[in-house]
């Protein structure tokens, strides 16, 4: 596994080098940034990055086209959005609402409500504010590796140790009876995080919603954070399994579900997501963020998003077709690849991963490399888009390897 200590103060009269401007706390002194190549990407086939390859519902654009010019003077609000989200994760679970607005739900009916829903400047926001809210200098983060790399520095910016559990090889398993046992370990403290990336990005490893709630259920001074960016291209979602009861989070009132309007909706670049949990910790996480985080595009596009779940069925049933023709070529071209979840693959190509990258991107093409992370060195992440976008990616690639 990996183990990062605490970022801590050096000794006194150890490097005591002063700088030309106010210090910032020791652990941000220490800290690389998390940042990601973004620049010059318009006008190419993003297939990097894990985005919705075609943009939003028309009604999404319709809908911030009409916006009234006196709405860009006013703050937004926000309400009418928790209720939507609601409405939305009703509809998806098949669960039904009780008729009166905070009232309690008879049996079968979910007691979900709009204090269950934080809603955030992006689920890069919401992760941040969640380390903010619960992480502290010493503090044990627990999650995974490899997995997405803005958890390592929101821990390391709170001071926390971080223990990472390597997926298992050869192919990518989840790792439970060591994240288990770490977990549990007897005589130490309880981490104060676990982070469930479901299904992970990048290696698309799943964990089946009752193994994650048996690992809520076993932790309970542990906050249980799931990742769930990807969920629509799985269907492993936590949500389905807690909106049939009364209240949601009564019996895992230490879990948080991660959502986001990015990867299906095509909502990436108006940065909006959502955290989802017992109102109490929905609360903790809020504290930690502007009043006013996401802007009023955002919220109007959202609303809009979240009012044709058809568009996003369709885009997600056209990746998954999409993912099995390419996987289909792969197998016969005798590729090495890897393709558990998600909407992306990790190929491993013959000549050097670098150079792969950098032709894909002469052609058009940008895929996202996976240099230098566990397990994964020397291979790149595709993201998947529709069949027509997979085919010009295929015949680039073939091109590019020499495949026949």
């Amino acid at each position: 596994m990996e183990r990062v200590g605490p970022v801590t103060d050096p000794a006194p009269g150890e490097n005591a080098v002063p700088l030309p401007f106010p210090q910032a706390r020791p652990e941000v002194e220490a800290l690389t940034a998390y940042s990601a190549p973004l620049e010059g990407r318009r006008g190419l086939l993003r297939l990097d990055f894990n985005e919705n390859t075609v943009g939003p519902s028309p009604q999404v654009v319709a809908a911030i086209r009409a916006m009234p010019a006196d709405h860009f003077a006013i703050y937004p609000e926000y309400d009418g959005l928790r209720e939507a989200v609601v409405g939305s994760l009703l509809a998806t679970a098949g669960a039904e609402a009780p008729q009166v607005p905070g009232a309690p739900a008879p049996a079968g009916v979910s007691g979900l409500g709009p204090d269950h829903i934080g809603l955030f400047n992006g689920v890069d926001a919401a992760i941040h504010a969640v380390f903010h809210a619960y992480g502290d200098r010493g503090d044990r983060l627990l999650t995974t590796s490899p997995t997405f790399g803005y958890y390592t520095p929101c821990a390391q910016m709170q001071g926390m140790e971080i223990e990472a559990i390597p997926y298992a090889l050869p192919d990518f398993a989840f790792p439970l009876e060591a994240l288990t046992a770490a977990l549990l370990r007897p005589g130490v403290a309880p981490p104060k995080l676990l982070l469930i990336c479901n299904p992970n990005n990048p290696t698309g490893t799943r964990l089946a919603p009752d193994q994650i709630l048996a690992l809520a259920a076993a932790a309970p001074q542990t906050l249980v954070v799931v990742d769930e960016l990807y969920e629509a291209f799985t269907g492993d979602s936590l949500m389905p399994g807690l909106l049939g009861g009364r209240d949601p989070f009564a019996a895992y009132p230490n879990l948080v579900v991660l959502r986001s309007l990015a990867k299906t909706a095509g909502l990436a670049g108006l940065r909006i997501g959502f955290a989802i949990g017992a109102p109490a910790v929905v609360d903790r996480i809020s504290r930690v963020t502007g009043p006013y985080d996401i802007n009023s595009l955002a919220v109007t596009a959202a609303l809009a998003a979240l009012a044709d779940q058809a568009y996003v069925d369709a885009y997600v049933a056209e990746v998954l077709g999409a993912r099995d023709w390419l996987v289909a070529q792969l197998v016969q071209a005798g590729v090495r690849h890897h393709s558990a979840g998600g909407n992306y693959l990790l190929i491993w190509p013959q000549g050097d991963p670098r150079a792969v990258e950098q032709a894909l991107r002469q052609a058009g093409i940008l895929v996202r490399s996976m240099a230098g992370k566990p397990l994964i060195d020397g291979s790149l992440r595709v993201s998947l888009g529709t069949k027509a976008q997979m085919e010009q990616f295929w015949r680039a690639y073939g091109a590019i390897e020499g495949l026949a």
